[in-house]
């Protein structure tokens, strides 16, 4: 395990509400994401699920949900707020990509195979979605895939902890809604480096009830609640 994980930078956790799922967390390998260009070594992606067994992130049946798919807005997580994570600048945000309605597994893998294989500079705004960068410091903070229509911030503008950034979506490179969120050391993705991240605080279900944890990397199968900022 990195030792970057010993000492990471500790930050607010951006969405609310409970279900949440780290899906890809540096706590289950790294490069979390399998690669580590565009500074994605310690990302995280978040789906919200239900209460049924596995990872359940829409309505549907397990065997529909694997073959048919379903409508992007029935999907729990979409349209869920992104809240900032710290005090910060915006240093970017984009809007503007179109969302697909549709959920289809084989069309969202193949599109995601292609994407990689693909791969060129100048289709990262494509990969992304609308998305937005923060920064504290020397630390950067991304946010991707947000729907379209909800970037609530502007370049330039400042933030507090807490703020609203925008709505979990379904653009970009993306196979449901879900938020993408990564800090690194560089707003060029081409040169960033990934930067290890904890949450202050967030609470993990334990049997039928929650447990408060401070300072953590979730794991990829707890299920998560947000914790009052304040």
């Amino acid at each position: 395990m990195s030792r970057a994980l010993d000492d990471p930078v500790v930050v607010a956790f951006p969405l609310r509400g409970e279900g949440w799922v780290a899906v890809t967390t540096p706590a289950a390998r790294i490069p979390s994401h399998g690669v580590d260009i565009l500074g994605q070594r310690y990302a995280y992606d978040f789906v919200k699920v239900d209460d049924r067994p596995g990872l359940h992130v829409h309505p549907a049946s397990t065997l529909r949900a694997a073959t048919l798919g379903g409508r992007t807005r029935e999907c729990y997580a979409w349209g869920a707020t992104i809240h900032a994570p710290f005090d910060a600048e915006v240093v970017a945000a984009a809007d503007g990509v179109a969302e697909r309605p549709w959920i289809n597994p084989f069309r969202e893998a193949a599109r995601m195979t292609w994407n990689g294989l693909s791969f060129r500079p100048e289709k990262i705004p494509s990969i992304l979605g609308n998305h937005i960068v923060l920064r504290a410091g020397d630390v950067y903070a991304g946010f991707a895939h947000l729907a379209p229509g909800t970037v609530a911030v502007a370049a330039g503008e400042r933030v507090h902890a807490g703020d609203l950034l925008g709505r979990v979506g379904h653009t970009g490179n993306s196979t449901s809604p879900h938020l993408h969120f990564q800090l690194m050391d560089s707003a060029d993705l081409m040169d960033a480096r990934g930067m290890a991240c904890a949450f202050a605080a967030y609470d993990v279900r334990d049997g039928d009830g929650w447990r408060r944890v401070e300072r953590r990397i979730p794991g990829p199968r707890e299920r998560i609640r947000s914790v009052d900022p304040g």
